[in-house]
């Protein structure tokens, strides 16, 4: 694969065979981003779970105290009070049955997220094949099915990610942009990091965490020593 100059560049400040302690990791994504925009750091944590076991998954949210840096546009399926509600807290769609109706023949996906009071889980139900891969659909476990809708959609406002696991048992987040600095970087990486190994399921076996990675998004990977969490 080829890399390019200022990645190469980057490389050279990073010891591959060092685990840094998590405050100097951020450090080095801070020098080591490049790029003319300002990059999203990304977080990448491998589990010693089994995701195909439903006894080892790891899935939850977590508001992060410095937001990711993104404006998340959120889509709220509801009606009457909790409808009005979910304007009045931000929500950039609110909708019923005409929501379902535009996503299944406008083909619309301008949001982020999406929330839903649980009486409108049946309708949003017929949304599974369109939503479900797109990893939009309202899950309680999230937090995106409540009937506090006004808490939700602020809460997403303000920075609450979503973490799980993928197939290869590794969960991706974002945590910032790099124009955070290092110490909300690392606060923010600190919460989601809280969240993760509060999360571990009873099933898991050995070592929960295996390893940790940080990286901005032209960057390259900084390995975190994470045995000061676990």
């Amino acid at each position: 694969m080829f890399k390019g100059k200022k990645y190469v560049e980057s490389a050279k400040l990073i010891d591959k065979s060092v685990q840094y302690e998590s405050v100097e990791a951020f450090e080095l994504v801070t020098k080591t981003a490049k790029a003319k925009f300002d990059e999203t750091v990304e977080l990448h944590v491998k589990l010693g779970v089994d995701s195909r076991h439903a006894d080892q998954q790891v899935r939850g949210a977590i508001v992060l105290p410095h937001g990711t840096g993104k404006s998340v546009r959120v889509l709220v399926f509801a009606k009457g009070d909790k409808a009005d509600e979910a304007q009045s807290a931000g929500a950039d769609f609110v909708g019923a049955e005409d929501m379902v109706e535009r996503i299944q023949k406008e083909n619309f996906f301008d949001y982020d997220v999406v929330v839903a009071t649980p009486d409108m889980m049946g309708l949003v139900g017929r949304l599974g094949r369109v939503l479900g891969p797109k990893g939009l659909m309202p899950n309680p476990k999230a937090g995106t099915v409540t009937q506090d809708v006004a808490k939700a959609v602020q809460e997403l406002k303000a920075g609450k990610i979503e973490y799980r696991l993928d197939r290869t048992n590794i969960i991706h987040c974002p945590i910032g942009k790099v124009s955070f600095g290092p110490e909300k970087l690392n606060e923010n990486f600190e919460t989601l990091m809280t969240a993760i190994i509060r999360a571990k399921p009873a099933a898991a076996k050995g070592q929960y965490v295996r390893s940790c990675v940080v990286a901005s998004t032209m960057g390259p990977g900084i390995k975190v020593n994470t045995a000061r969490l676990a």
